[in-house]
């Protein structure tokens, strides 16, 4: 994998999720306030809402005030007012204790950044508008889905952006990739494996034509409308075919699900 055009970075911290994930009812509200709103609220994906070829959109969503962007909170009035609720001693990033009225007030962790904005800095913001592939960074069941709808992630996801990403989509998700790959990633506490991107460098996935691409394409994107185990045999068998298995072979790793 280190060989291929693709890229793997972190999701989002935000040093304050309380304050900087909201709910769908808050992002209505922040909107309304002020339409301009809308242009730093995006929909985000936890590692928790990954699963095998889908999500489940928990129907949260992220100021997305990353510091790369160099935003003026002042044009975002609503937002602004939303975050100030929440104390600016508590959302400044100076690693700072502040007495607020008795009470004792940690701020986020010292960086350079300003007090509306996230924690990193996420120069590869644009990443998260092309279509990608988004997995846990920690997770029992390897589960990785395509995603063309530009969502953000939490810092408990990785997502990959590049070329034959729908290929790729398949071929994480296939029973290959479990049967071959599984133990290259650390076990951690209860079957959790830890799906670190140097960990992926060392994964040696078959170079595929555009023509393939375009073929997974559409398999990929029909089993993540309506998933189903016969669709996902039927992607293992292509997959199986192309790495030129024998019958004995692909019997011998048969169907691997992990529960």
């Amino acid at each position: 994998m280190k060989d291929w055009d693709i890229q793997i970075n972190y999701g989002i911290k935000t040093g304050c999720n309380e304050a900087f994930i909201i709910s769908s009812e808050k992002k209505d509200e922040l909107i309304n306030t002020d339409p301009k709103s809308a242009e730093i609220i995006r929909p985000i994906l936890r590692g928790r809402d990954i699963k095998r070829y889908g999500y489940e959109f928990a129907d949260l969503y992220l100021i997305a005030t990353f510091p790369s962007k160099h935003y003026n909170i002042d044009d975002y009035p609503a937002v602004r007012d939303y975050l100030l609720a929440f104390g600016k001693e508590r959302l400044e990033q100076t690693g700072k204790t502040y007495n607020v009225n008795g009470e004792m007030i940690k701020a986020r962790k010292k960086t350079n950044n300003k007090w509306f904005e996230t924690q990193d800095s996420i120069s590869y913001w644009e990443d998260f508008s092309k279509q990608k592939i988004i997995y846990p960074n920690m997770t029992k069941y390897l589960p990785f889905v395509f995603d063309d709808k530009g969502f953000l992630t939490n810092q408990k996801c990785f997502i990959l952006t590049g070329k034959k990403i729908a290929f790729l989509t398949a071929f994480f998700n296939s029973s290959l990739f479990k049967f071959c790959y599984r133990d290259n990633f650390p076990e951690l506490l209860g079957g959790t494996r830890e799906l670190s991107k140097i960990f992926f460098d060392k994964i040696s996935v078959l170079q595929i034509n555009d023509k393939i691409e375009q073929e997974f394409y559409k398999l990929v994107t029909d089993i993540q409308k309506d998933y189903s185990k016969e669709k996902a045999m039927q992607i293992d068998r292509k997959i199986f075919n192309l790495y030129g298995l024998s019958q004995e072979e692909q019997e011998l790793i048969g169907y691997i699900e992990i529960k």
